[in-house]
């Protein structure tokens, strides 16, 4: 899963929601100058296309990178059905080889979502898991979506995060966990830039 022709290598970094994962992996991919995949998204947009009524595994075979760049991806709705999408066999088994293909590129990659050091590239010379509180995540997922208008409550928020863990947790396939050799980063009371320092220099260390 590594391609070193430009020293570059490859991340992976996993967490639940809003923890920070998805920050950390877009900073450290500009740090690098890897090519970085959210591939929450796919499965975001796999969920879009099944919410107007598609076949989800359909939604899956066909998706596009066009897709990717729907603004409701990030929608609560969407979020709650992306992560009961990723629970169906067919649905991962088609999205699996795309993350393993861009994995692969030459330059250095950083994927982020939930199995990526588990599942999608076990051979990984970086993982890293970043976690942090339900609580703490919640507040930062109601300013985020408090910011772009959305009308929710901090409650509401926090008890999607926790059916979000639980679902995401205790699924069959590919359930979220650190992969047994993953450096852990706790952002529940650390700034987003010490977290980007401490998976820098990780990253540092096996670039050597």
């Amino acid at each position: 899963m590594t391609d070193n022709r430009t020293n570059g290598i490859t991340v992976a970094i996993d967490g639940p929601a809003a923890a920070g994962k998805g920050t950390v992996a877009k900073a450290v991919a500009a740090h690098f100058g890897f090519a970085h995949l959210d591939t929450g998204l796919l499965y975001r947009a796999v969920a879009a296309k099944t919410l107007t009524g598609m076949d989800p595994e359909e939604a899956a075979r066909t998706l596009a990178p066009v897709d990717l760049e729907d603004p409701s991806l990030r929608s609560p709705e969407v979020a709650q059905e992306a992560s009961k999408v990723a629970v169906i066999p067919a649905v991962r088994a088609a999205l699996v080889r795309f993350q393993r293909s861009f994995a692969t590129r030459a330059g250095g990659a950083v994927l982020d979502g939930r199995d990526i050091g588990t599942v999608i590239c076990p051979d990984a010379p970086v993982k890293l898991f970043i976690t942090a509180s339900p609580e703490v995540r919640a507040q930062r997922r109601f300013a985020e979506l408090s910011g772009k208008g959305i009308e929710t409550s901090y409650e509401d928020v926090l008890e999607d995060v926790r059916q979000r863990d639980l679902r995401d947790m205790s699924r069959d396939q590919a359930p979220l966990k650190p992969a047994e050799d993953a450096k852990q980063i706790d952002t529940t009371e650390m700034a987003i830039e010490d977290a980007v320092a401490a998976a820098v220099a990780l990253v540092e260390a096996k670039r050597g």
